[in-house]
């Protein structure tokens, strides 16, 4: 019995390391894959990336020269570092080049909210309208915050609709509303998760389980507004994955 556990466990960790492998691999490929796209399309890239690795490892040898009486000390340290730079570099500027793309194409707010990193409930497009007008509703730290994109002209009318809904269940609890645009009061879409991850933290975990569940039966009660869009496909999309590990090998928040 021991023996056949003990079999059982170095078959279940073997298939995790070959799962690992796998995935490893296979995220390589994607970076490959989006570095490739855009240095076609991003003709400053690789000259920005060397010039980050060149940069940084000739401030190191110049740091070890002075420092420490060798020009090669901190020479190796000086381009892991450039080459650690270069990537972060390179993560930042797909993430630009996909919000780019996917600006103004209906649905790309609720495509960006589904890629926030975080404890975030998202629904998306709790209402619209027939021109494809929509507000997605998000439960976070700051409380309810309801997400406009389309004509603010007719999205505001709709955000005013779904704050009156929620303000019946959610008791005290903040309610923000934001439009997204590049207009007056607007908040572009590149700057949509940073915008609302700057929100002042209001609720704990336990109260956002309670009031997504609140504002889930909310809806289960109303009719449904017209199908929105999931999000956008813009060329390169998936690029916005490789944006998003790049920030996490750096450290760095994009």
């Amino acid at each position: 019995m021991a023996k056949a556990k003990d079999t059982a466990s170095k078959e279940a960790k073997k298939a995790a390391k070959a799962a690992r492998k796998a995935a490893s691999r296979e995220q390589r490929k994607q970076i490959w894959q989006a570095f490739n796209m855009q240095r076609k399309e991003d003709k400053a890239l690789i000259p920005l990336m060397l010039g980050v690795v060149i940069v940084v490892a000739v401030v190191f040898a110049l740091i070890g020269k002075f420092a420490f009486g060798g020009l090669w000390l901190m020479l190796p340290l000086g381009i892991a570092l450039g080459l650690l730079g270069a990537f972060i570099l390179f993560g930042r500027r797909v993430s630009k080049n996909v919000y780019k793309k996917a600006e103004g194409q209906p649905g790309a707010a609720g495509w960006a909210l589904s890629n926030m990193r975080g404890q975030w409930r998202i629904q998306q497009a709790v209402s619209g309208t027939s021109h494809l007008d929509a507000v997605h509703r998000v439960i976070g730290k700051p409380g309810i915050i309801l997400v406009g994109e389309g004509s603010a002209s007719r999205v505001r009318p709709l955000m005013a609709q779904e704050k009156k809904k929620a303000a019946r269940v959610v008791g005290t609890t903040p309610i923000y509303e934001i439009v997204v645009g590049n207009g007056d009061g607007e908040v572009p879409l590149s700057k949509l998760e940073r915008h609302i991850k700057k929100l002042p933290g209001n609720i704990d975990r336990k109260r956002m389980e309670s009031l997504d569940g609140r504002l889930a039966a909310l809806k289960s009660k109303g009719a449904s507004g017209p199908a929105m869009p999931k999000g956008p496909m813009p060329q390169g999309a998936k690029m916005r994955n490789v944006a998003r590990t790049a920030r996490r090998r750096g450290g760095s928040n994009v």
